[in-house]
């Protein structure tokens, strides 16, 4: 890997943005989605909230990495950074800015405590159809009948303290990295054009990224991170070949059912049992092969185990 290679934005999420000194990344790429400068004051670590006793809390805290900031008149909001793939992905966001929330807020504190929340979604996966590279959502209130916005009125803020719903309610961006394919020539397309293709202009003036080709250089790395990063490519290679394939099958899959069941409608629960059953102990022995082909490759047994879901015993067959 050449010297002015970068490393990939999701790795620097989880591994490397969380150290204060590299906070200047982050804060670029906020700063541009938002339209306004931010500071990264915190990282909040996985041991400053409230105890954590379920497993799947655990997978959620790892898939995620959260941050306090605030802007240029001292308001203090939350950032909520996803950078994985997750099944279930729109209900993954909305659960996890409820818990970055409630965890946020000690029993008994008023509810003026409760911080603004901005969800960030990097997807280096497909996520819905749409042409746009960069979707925005923001929780407003209008008029059935009359389809104007709720407002706070001028009296109303002079007796009462009251934010208006948009300067509390979450905010959600979703960055389609896959969808980005135009000559950078703005901030945002520079930055989108990092998180595809990992290219960072010489001569960039976008925000944060100045930070990220000093920070985020491969051969800058320490021996030991350089390793655990390549593992980790190679588990997304593995992820992705086993999802191109098993889209291929699925469709292939789906076109043979539907002939044969167009053919022979009165024995389909029959042939749904036998079908279902194949299918799975194919789909076991496919799993199988897969594994045996990437090892043969030179992929580490732990990285292929831990990225197609094998078990021990399984293992052992390989």
């Amino acid at each position: 890997m050449a010297k002015d290679k970068y490393v990939r934005f999701d790795w620097a999420a989880k591994r490397m943005l969380r150290n204060k000194a590299n906070f200047g990344v982050l804060e670029g790429l906020i700063t541009v989605l938002l339209g306004q400068k931010i500071q990264i004051v915190e990282a909040i670590e996985m041991e400053s909230v409230q105890q954590i006793d379920m497993v799947r809390d655990v997978q959620d805290y790892r898939n995620r990495s959260f941050f306090l900031a605030k802007d240029l008149h001292g308001e203090v909001f939350m950032i909520e950074l996803h950078v994985v793939r997750l099944l279930y992905y729109y209900e993954r966001i909305l659960y996890g800015v409820a818990k970055s929330i409630t965890e946020h807020i000690q029993l008994g504190d008023k509810y003026d405590k409760v911080k603004k929340v901005y969800s960030i979604s990097i997807l280096y996966f497909d996520l819905g159809k749409g042409a746009d590279y960069l979707y925005h959502g923001q929780t407003t209130f209008k008029g059935v009948h009359t389809g104007d916005t709720l407002q706070i009125t001028t009296k109303e803020k002079d007796v009462i303290e009251m934010k208006t719903p948009e300067q509390i309610f979450p905010e959600y961006f979703l960055i389609r990295v896959n969808e980005f394919n135009k000559v950078a020539t703005t901030p945002l397309e520079e930055w989108l054009d990092y998180l595809r293709s990992g290219h960072i202009k010489d001569d960039t003036t976008a925000p944060g990224l100045q930070e990220a080709r000093r920070q985020l250089q491969y051969m800058q790395m320490p021996r030991e991170e350089q390793i655990s990063y390549d593992r980790h490519l190679d588990a997304i290679m593995i992820q992705n070949d086993v999802i191109s394939t098993a889209q291929k099958e699925g469709r292939a899959e789906g076109r043979a059912e539907g002939r044969a069941e167009g053919r022979a409608e009165g024995r389909a629960e029959g042939r749904a049992e036998g079908r279902a059953e194949g299918i799975a102990q194919g789909r076991a022995e496919e799993k199988l092969a897969n594994a045996r082909a990437f090892i043969e490759r030179g992929f580490p047994r732990d990285v292929v185990q831990q990225t197609l879901g094998l078990t021990d015993e399984q293992m052992k067959e390989l």
